[in-house]
């Protein structure tokens, strides 16, 4: 059996301390780009945080748009209904801290002893029609002048997915949505609204 002795020297201590130096130097570079990346991290989450707000606010100014576009016509929608309502009132709160509860209504169509509690969303999801159900339970507690009153909900938005309409349609609810440069009730004239 032929066995070969590596002829490679021994390393010297000088060749020990340049591999110390060189570890050391590649650590601080590593260092420093682990730095970068930690202040590039922070600037991309600071760009993200500012365009979800941006999105928020856009997401908002639809709904604006969407309650400024239905509201002229939500009187004459439900007189058409046989729903007598006169006045529209736009953004209306209330609070019981007591009762742990409070709500708002986007747009609150009512008369002498009917009212409507609209729901605005800019794309209406089952969500929104599960939290305006949830609205509408609380409603006379936070709003006890109205007790006497008969409260039926509607839900609209600038996308209405077919889906969701079906679902808010067996909630009880109208769904109004926009047809040409109008608005509209969807449900058919079989429709009997949830009271409540």
């Amino acid at each position: 059996m032929n066995t070969t002795i590596p002829n490679d020297p021994a390393p010297t201590l000088e060749d020990i301390w340049r591999l110390f130096r060189e570890t050391d130097l590649k650590m601080q570079e590593t260092d420093r780009q682990l730095k970068e990346n930690a202040q590039q991290q922070k600037e991309t989450d600071r760009q993200i945080k500012a365009m979800s707000k941006k999105i928020g606010e856009l997401g908002n100014r639809l709904g604006e748009f969407v309650e400024a576009f239905v509201e002229p016509s939500i009187v004459r929608l439900f007189q058409e209904r046989g729903v007598d309502i006169t006045a529209v009132m736009r953004d209306v709160k209330a609070k019981n801290p007591k009762l742990n509860l409070a709500m708002e209504i986007d747009l609150f169509a009512i008369n002498g002893d009917n009212c409507v509690l609209v729901e605005v969303k800019s794309n209406l999801s089952i969500d929104d029609v599960n939290e305006h159900l949830e609205r509408m339970d609380k409603f006379k507690t936070l709003f006890p002048i109205y007790k006497d009153y008969r409260v039926l909900g509607a839900i609209t938005g600038m996308v209405i997915p077919e889906n969701v309409a079906r679902y808010a349609y067996k909630k009880g609810f109208f769904v109004i949505a926009q047809k040409g440069d109008s608005a509209v009730i969807l449900n058919d004239n079989k429709f009997q609204p949830t009271t409540w």
